[in-house]
C-alpha cells in the first residue's frame, strides 16, 4: 500500500524539491481535486483516469440489526473511472 507520505517521499527523491515543498504540491493537487468534486466538476487526468460525482437516488434500505425498513436519502458519491493507459498497465 502506498500512503500520501510515501508518495511525497517518492516525488521528493526524483525532484530537486524538499519534502516540505513536495508535500505542499501534493496537498495542493489533492485539495484542488477535492474542491472541484465538491462543486460537481469532473477532474480528468489523461492516461490515469477521471474523478466525478455520481448521484444515488433515495431508496428503501434495511437496518441490519433489527431488519426494519429505513429510508435512505439521495446522496452524491465520488467515483473514479480508470483511464485506458492505467488499465493496460495494471492488466499487464
Amino acid at each position: 500500500m502506498m500512503t500520501k507520505a510515501d508518495l511525497i517521499d517518492e516525488v521528493s527523491k526524483i525532484s530537486s524539491l524538499t519534502k516540505k515543498e513536495t508535500e505542499t504540491i501534493v496537498n495542493t493537487i489533492f485539495d484542488n481535486i477535492t474542491d472541484a468534486l465538491s462543486k460537481g466538476d469532473k477532474v480528468e487526468l489523461r492516461g490515469f483516469g477521471s474523478f466525478r460525482i455520481r448521484h444515488r437516488n433515495s431508496r428503501k434500505g434495511r437496518n441490519p440489526k433489527t431488519g426494519s425498513s429505513v429510508d435512505v436519502p439521495q446522496k452524491r458519491v465520488p467515483f473514479f473511472k480508470v483511464g485506458k493507459r492505467l488499465r493496460e498497465l495494471v492488466n499487464g
